[in-house]
């Protein structure tokens, strides 16, 4: 059985009623082509279901069909989910991500803003591992930026992120609906936005319930050291602590280290949370490890819609936050397995 021929230039040219040479003009963007006649050659194209090869068709349409994301996350432990999320969301276009890692160096970041622009990129998505507001891209002329996780320090611009004050508030709603009362805090750095909106989102679920956090919100590195250390000082301090929200599941899992050696059982005498569900921690912690989910993918999936508007012509402004999801394992609750 033979296949349907495909439609060629010929007739697209037919169809429209011009020469084979002015629809490759009208392809290439060459040449004094009235728009009139431009809007029967795409018609025409239409019609007849001419598809043009990925150049000719990004000329066609002066679209490249591709998209810069520039990230400051040499880990890749953010970015990587914040990709796969733009891509899904990006890929029923067809789509294609160009990855560039400037490592938080402003003269690299405008390196790669060049060699894409260079390419023609329809856009850029901004992300990385500082969640903090940060300068906007320079440099992208007219073309469309949209950040994620990373919000623009310019609130006109577009910028999508993880709601961690609800973050925090879910982790609160979920201790006091397990009978904890005596909860405490360890999390990263203090400068990092985040690590405030999460303790925020914890304080004030607390004190709707009207409670306190028990002892001083541990502000630190995010590192099992640290999640070890800040719980030895927690303890020393509030031996009737029932439960320890941590602001990473690497803190976490250095906070249930410090609790063994104390000789508090989790979850029986310490009910414990982490946070990011990095999942190769969550699961292999002993026991497994409730934590929030921020959500990366969404966060990237998001993001790339409102890329591809603003692409199309519909611009979005401002800060849009995406739910996070609270996946509870055993470390809170004895029959979650």
């Amino acid at each position: 059985m033979s296949q349907e021929k495909r439609a060629t230039v010929r007739d697209v040219a037919a169809r429209a009623g011009v020469s084979p040479g002015t629809v490759s003009k009208a392809l290439n963007g060459t040449g004094q082509i009235s728009e009139a006649t431009r809007e029967r050659i795409r018609q025409a194209a239409e019609e007849i279901d001419f598809r043009p090869n990925a150049l000719a068709r990004s000329v066609f349409e002066r679209r490249s069909y591709t998209v810069g994301m520039i990230t400051t996350d040499s880990f890749e432990r953010f970015s990587v989910p914040v990709m796969l999320g733009a891509e899904d969301a990006l890929g029923a276009g067809r789509i294609s991500v160009f990855l560039c890692d400037s490592r938080g160096d402003p003269i690299r970041e405008r390196h790669y803003v060049d060699v894409l622009l260079g390419r023609r990129v329809d856009g850029f998505i901004v992300t990385g591992r500082n969640f903090n507001r940060r300068p906007p891209l320079a440099g992208t002329r007219d073309v469309p930026v949209v950040y994620a996780l990373t919000p623009s320090a310019d609130d006109t611009d577009c910028s999508v992120v993880v709601d961690d004050a609800a973050s925090g508030r879910l982790v609160a709603e979920h201790l006091l609906r397990i009978g904890r009362t005596k909860i405490a805090h360890v999390t990263g750095p203090e400068r990092f936005d985040p690590a405030r909106s999460r303790h925020a989102g914890l304080t004030s679920a607390l004190a709707d319930a009207g409670l306190e956090l028990t002892g001083m919100a541990m502000y630190g590195g995010w590192t099992e050291a640290w999640g070890r250390q800040a719980t030895h000082i927690l303890f020393r301090e509030n031996p009737d602590i029932d439960a320890i929200h941590y602001g990473s599941d690497l803190l976490a899992r250095g906070g249930a280290d410090a609790l063994r050696e104390l000789g508090r059982r989790i979850p029986e005498d310490v009910a414990i949370t982490g946070t990011d569900n990095w999942e190769l921690i969550a699961e292999g912690a002993r026991p497994p490890l409730t934590s929030v989910d921020l959500r990366l993918a969404d966060v990237g999936r998001v993001a790339a819609q409102r890329l591809l508007d603003a692409i199309e012509g519909r611009p979005h402004a401002g800060l849009e936050q995406v739910p996070c999801q609270l996946v509870v394992r055993a470390s809170t609750d004895e029959t979650a397995g």
